[in-house]
């Protein structure tokens, strides 16, 4: 049984605000998702972009290198294709072309067949005073919890 792959883009919620998700398929070479089965992925400084023939690609995805690879091992970082329907496809392409949003990816996940999966999000940019909210908000929330506890 092999061990479950998530790996998340934590600074993406506090960054953004997710107004719709997707879940997204990845092009990957042989060494490239024997890296992801071993956790060796990071999406903290990614985000997806369209090229000019309107496909989804993910930038700034860094995949370390396979140990065991030979001189056909891949790039950490290069562009890596992202598959949905084309109709997801034409309303992300609209949305980010029309009204400035941009589409951020949440989280890597492996599916119960072995394939490689990816969360992502079309997502509009927070202010500073919407980040305080957030932090206001979570630190309400952990010392509500701490007295829940201690009156238990």
């Amino acid at each position: 049984m092999q061990k479950k792959i998530n790996i998340q883009n934590k600074r993406a919620r506090f960054e953004y605000e997710i107004l719709d998700k997707y879940t997204a398929g990845i092009v990957l070479t042989g060494t490239e998702i024997k890296s992801i089965r071993l956790s060796k992925a990071s999406i903290a400084e990614s985000f997806c972009e369209f090229n000019e023939g309107g496909e989804l690609f993910v930038v700034n995805m860094n995949i370390e290198e396979y140990a065991y690879g030979t001189h056909y091992n891949h790039k950490p970082k290069t562009e890596r294709k992202l598959l949905l329907q084309k109709q997801e496809l034409r309303k992300l392409h609209k949305e980010v072309k029309n009204s400035g949003n941009t589409i951020v990816p949440l989280r890597v996940f492996l599916t119960d067949k072995g394939l490689a999966k990816m969360d992502i999000a079309l997502a509009k940019g927070k202010k500073l005073y919407d980040k305080r909210e957030t932090i206001k908000d979570r630190d309400n929330k952990r010392n509500l919890d701490r007295i829940k506890k201690a009156y238990k």
